[in-house]
């Protein structure tokens, strides 16, 4: 339900909010004014097949561009906008289509359109310390890389726009990577057990067969892992479930781009929608406690 209520806030998007956008580019001479128009159309395109096709791709797409939307929407806003009041109006669709896309339930139908099988995946949250610092200057950076470049050829600035361009498209191409690894984090359930995949954390994919796990539940966001714990949340602490063992299984941690090996019988990660992820690994004969 959530995911076509976000597919209909941003199908609409360019109603609620392309008033205030065109008011503000109507000061614009014309080259720089038709890019910029052509260049949040494509944006919009690329969202709305990104909604319509969920896969792990799609999910670093609306990463990326909904914030932006909203970004633009609320300088546009903010400059033409007669009163508090249409401003609010004016950001609201792509404020709804970043909390929806990025906190709903979309993100868990793009990871399980990567899955195989009989597999379910849940995706890990973003760490606190990548979502509000690291996360928000990559989208700047990709969509100002993208875009200043365009910009400033069509205002006829042509060593400044091709000085842009070699510069701005490789590092909007470089952040767009470490952003799609957000999109490649997931906990899974496969037949033979558990299945912890984070390029963030670990060098490969990690399974802990069925047999070996002695629980799967909740964690206690206030208490710190014991010492020996393998602690993959990355600060992401609430809403974080663990994963015992009978016995301590090999894990390759990636640590500074290298991989370190170490040996983990208590493992901690934060999944997207835990309580179905537990309900899920009891259905499948997985060992689970609720508190």
């Amino acid at each position: 339900m959530n995911t076509w209520l976000l597919r209909i806030v941003w199908v609409v998007l360019p109603v609620t909010a392309g008033d205030e956008i065109a008011a503000a580019l109507r000061t614009w001479s014309t080259g720089p004014r038709l890019t910029a128009a052509v260049l949040l159309w494509v944006l919009w395109a690329l969202v709305l097949g990104a909604l319509l096709v969920p896969r792990p791709v799609a999910m670093t797409i609306v990463r990326i561009g909904a914030p932006l939307a909203l970004i633009v929407t609320a300088i546009a806003a903010g400059s033409t906008a007669p009163s508090a009041l249409s401003r609010a109006a004016a950001v609201l669709g792509p404020l709804l289509a970043c909390v929806l896309g990025l906190r709903g339930e979309y993100p868990r139908i793009c990871a399980q359109g990567a899955a195989y099988g009989d597999e379910e995946r849940f995706p890990l949250k973003v760490p606190p310390g990548i979502a509000f610092a690291m996360l928000p200057l990559a989208i700047v950076v990709i969509g100002g890389g993208i875009a200043i470049g365009p910009l400033l050829l069509a205002d006829r600035q042509w060593v400044a726009g091709a000085v842009a361009i070699a510069l701005g498209w490789p590092a909007a191409f470089f952040a767009t990577r470490l952003v799609h690894q957000l999109a490649r984090r997931w906990i899974v359930l496969v037949p033979a057990g558990v299945v912890v995949a984070d390029p963030l954390t670990l060098t490969d994919p990690v399974l802990f067969v069925r047999d070996r796990i002695q629980g799967l539940g909740p964690a206690d966001p206030t208490q710190r892992p014991p010492d020996g714990a393998l602690d993959l949340r990355l600060g992401a602490a609430f809403g974080s479930c663990v994963l015992l063992l009978h016995e301590e299984t090999d894990v390759m941690r990636r640590v500074r781009g290298q991989g370190v090996g170490t040996r983990a019988g208590l493992v901690f990660v934060t999944p997207i929608a835990l309580g179905r992820l537990i309900e899920s690994a009891g259905a499948r004969r997985i060992p689970v406690h609720h508190t």
